[in-house]
């Protein structure tokens, strides 16, 4: 069996024991090479069968096994966009879509630098305009951004975070989810956020894209 793919298959696991992935809702992909391993359509994060996820190249092309999450293209994108990526994990986990509801901080992220940890893991998280899901203008929107990022909400909808391995995406989907938590939390009330000169060594120490000038 392939590692990675039993990889994928844990951290659906694992992301549905934290309550990040109800229902049938969420997919998971996983780069080797060319080769795009991706969750398939109406799978159960928490049951999935390693041996059973459709293979997609980088055009999105469906290569091997059965027909993938409807979210391929999102998938497809991150992974053209950023050649470091290898893995990408999208959910509709409660905090972080609710903040998808919300107006974004600022063009380039959704969310304020609240927190050392949200810099460092997943950095600034634009918030792109609702479109339907799979649907390929939104994922093309993406990819097509000028700037730096790892992380995206998609208004009404939900995270899309991409990593240089499993481990990685899943971390800052976990953190994202974290730091919206707390954004909401906070309410009307106004927080204290990072300062650029208090930002700045975690970007360069931990190379998390941050480029926000606000």
């Amino acid at each position: 069996m392939n590692d990675i793919r039993s990889e994928l298959a844990a951290a659906g696991a694992h992301l549905a024991s934290l309550g990040l992935s109800p229902g049938s809702s969420g997919n998971l992909s996983v780069r080797e090479g060319a080769l795009v391993h991706i969750t398939p359509t109406g799978a159960d994060l928490s049951d999935l069968a390693p041996a059973e996820l459709s293979v997609l190249d980088l055009t999105g092309k469906h290569v091997d096994g059965p027909k993938p999450s409807k979210e391929f293209p999102l998938h497809t994108a991150f992974y053209r966009r950023e050649p470091g990526a290898g893995a990408v994990v999208h959910l509709h986990s409660r905090h972080a879509t609710a903040v998808s509801c919300l107006p974004a901080w600022s063009e380039r992220s959704a969310i304020p630098p609240l927190t050392p940890y949200f810099v460092m893991r997943v950095g600034q998280t634009p918030l792109l305009p609702y479109a339907a899901p799979g649907d390929i203008g939104q994922a093309a929107q993406m990819e097509a951004l000028t700037f730096p990022f790892r992380a995206a909400l998609l208004q009404n909808h939900g995270p899309v975070v991409a990593g240089h391995s499993v481990t990685a995406a899943v971390d800052a989907a976990v953190e994202l989810e974290e730091v919206a938590a707390l954004l909401l939390a906070l309410g009307d009330r106004t927080p204290r956020l990072l300062s650029p000169e208090e930002i700045a060594p975690l970007a360069q120490k931990y190379a998390s894209p941050w480029t926000d000038s606000r």
